[in-house]
C-alpha cells in the first residue's frame, strides 16, 4: 500500500467556459467536480496504475463529506481522513476553452486545533507498517506547526518507510532537513530553498541540505533530477498546452509508482513526464488522458547530467 498525507484537502471544481474576460458575465457550459488536494490527486492516479492506494489527512464540513463521499467511489482508494471541526476548502479552476488557458482561485483550508493534530498523528503513525512509501503533499492548514513535515518525514524514516516530499516555503526547508528519500519542488519553489536559479546547481544545493534525491519539475521543460545514481534531464516530445492542475502531483505519482516498482530513475523520470503531460491534456483537474501517457512514453528524452552525484 502508498500512503498519501494531504493535510490540506479540498474540493476541486472546474468551470468550463468559451472564453475568460475580466469583468464580464459568462455562461458557464459544464461543471465538475472532484476530490482534492496534492496528495489526494497523486492517489487518484496511482490507483489508474494499478496501486492499491490510503489517503489520510484531514476533512470537515459539508464540503469535506462531498470530498469522502466522491473518495468512496475511486476504485483502489481507501479513506483514512481525520475530521476536524472546520471546513474542508475549495479550489475553482476556470477552463477557458478558447485558449485553453486556466484561472486557479485556491481557498484557505480550515483551523487545526492542537487536539486535532494529535489525533492526526496519531493515525499517521498507525498506517505506517502497512505502507511500501508515503508522499507528503501539499501546503498546511491554519494551525498546522510549521515544521510539521519534518516531524512526518522522521516518523516516516523511523518506520523504516521511503518518504517524498513535495511542498514549498519554509515547511519545505525544514522537511529537507529531515533527509526526505525525495522531494519534489517545481523551479520557484527550489530557487526559494537554495537561493541559486541554476537547476543543476540549485539540485544539488538541495541534496546538500538533507534530501536523497531532488526531482525539480521545470514546467514545459520537463524535470531535472539528482540522486545519488546520477543526475538527468527528461523533456517531453513538445509543449502542451491545457489545464495544468494535478500536473506535478502526476509526476509525484509517476516517481512513487517507478520506486516502488523498483525501476530504474530515467525509467521513473520518462513515466511522470508522460503522466505530467497527459494530465495538462485531460479536460478535468487531476486527471490524466491514458492515450496520451501511453503515446508519449516511447517519446520522452531522458540524458544523463553527469556520471554519478
Amino acid at each position: 500500500m502508498i500512503l498519501t498525507v494531504t493535510l490540506n484537502t479540498a474540493l476541486d471544481i472546474t468551470y468550463r467556459v468559451r472564453s475568460l474576460r475580466p469583468h464580464a458575465s459568462h455562461r458557464v457550459s459544464e461543471v465538475t467536480e472532484r476530490p482534492g488536494g496534492k496528495g489526494v490527486n497523486v492517489a487518484r492516479v496511482l490507483a489508474a496504475l494499478g496501486h492499491e492506494v490510503t489517503v489520510t489527512g484531514f476533512t470537515g464540513g459539508a464540503t469535506g463529506r462531498v470530498v469522502q463521499e466522491r473518495l468512496a467511489s475511486v476504485p483502489g482508494v481507501v479513506d483514512a481522513l481525520v475530521p476536524v471541526s472546520g471546513a474542508t476548502r475549495r479550489t475553482i479552476a476556470v477552463a477557458d476553452e478558447q485558449t485553453g488557458d486556466t484561472t486557479q482561485l485556491n481557498e484557505p483550508g480550515p483551523m487545526v486545533t492542537p487536539t486535532e493534530w494529535s489525533a492526526f498523528q496519531e493515525a499517521y503513525e498507525d498506517l505506517l507498517p502497512s505502507a511500501s512509501a508515503v508522499a507528503l503533499c501539499g501546503s498546511l492548514p491554519p494551525g498546522v506547526p510549521v515544521g510539521a513535515y519534518a516531524g512526518l518525514v522522521r516518523t516516516a524514516r523511523a518506520a523504516g518507510v521511503p518518504v517524498l516530499l513535495d511542498t514549498s516555503g519554509e515547511a519545505l526547508r525544514r522537511g529537507v532537513a529531515a533527509r526526505p528519500d525525495i522531494i519534489k519542488p517545481n523551479a520557484d519553489e527550489l530557487a526559494e530553498l537554495t537561493g541559486s536559479h541554476e537547476p543543476l546547481r540549485a539540485t544539488q544545493d538541495a541534496r546538500r541540505r538533507g534530501a536523497g534525491a531532488v526531482v525539480a519539475s521545470l514546467g514545459p521543460g520537463g524535470l531535472l533530477a539528482a540522486t545519488r545514481e546520477g543526475r538527468w534531464r527528461a523533456t517531453p516530445p513538445t509543449s502542451v498546452r491545457g489545464n495544468p492542475t494535478g500536473a506535478g502531483d502526476s509526476v509525484v505519482a509517476g516517481l512513487l509508482s517507478g520506486s516502488v516498482e523498483h525501476l530504474p530513475w530515467p525509467d521513473r523520470l520518462v513515466r511522470a513526464v508522460a503522466l505530467s503531460a497527459a494530465t495538462v491534456q485531460a479536460p478535468v483537474a487531476g486527471e490524466f488522458d491514458r492515450g496520451v501517457f501511453e503515446e508519449l512514453l516511447g517519446q520522452v528524452a531522458v540524458t544523463s547530467k553527469v556520471s554519478a552525484a
